[in-house]
């Protein structure tokens, strides 16, 4: 079991933009994840993870990043409710990790990280 204190209080160290980037990392590692079946698990895993980083995120954000967040943070749970479905069929699974794609892309934009120079 993994020790999400210890997790919580290292992501908290970062500001906001880094958070969002974390978060957006892990989308793209479902993403990436999904093609093969075996990571199922680690899937999951990073499920549950991206739905802490947003408890842990959108009190610090602002009220339209919040926003966005929750609409993620419940996007997440359905994904998670349906894993077995999603996963067991694989024009599903795709469509999930295009859907995670997407996410992490709309997330890395809301960072304003690929603004920065």
């Amino acid at each position: 079991m993994r020790n999400w204190n210890a997790l919580k209080e290292r992501y908290l160290r970062d500001e906001l933009p880094i958070r969002l980037g974390n978060l957006a990392s892990n989308l793209a590692r479902i993403k990436s994840r999904c093609q093969n079946l075996a990571n199922r698990e680690l899937v999951e895993s990073l499920l549950q993870e991206s739905k802490l980083f947003i408890e842990w995120t959108a009190p610090d954000a602002q009220v339209e990043i919040a926003a966005e967040l929750v609409e993620l943070q419940i996007q997440l749970a359905l994904w998670q409710y349906c894993i077995a479905r999603i996963w067991d069929d694989g024009s599903q699974r795709m469509l999930f990790a295009e859907q995670a794609k997407l996410w992490s892309e709309r997330v890395l934009n809301l960072s304003g990280l690929l603004s920065v120079s």
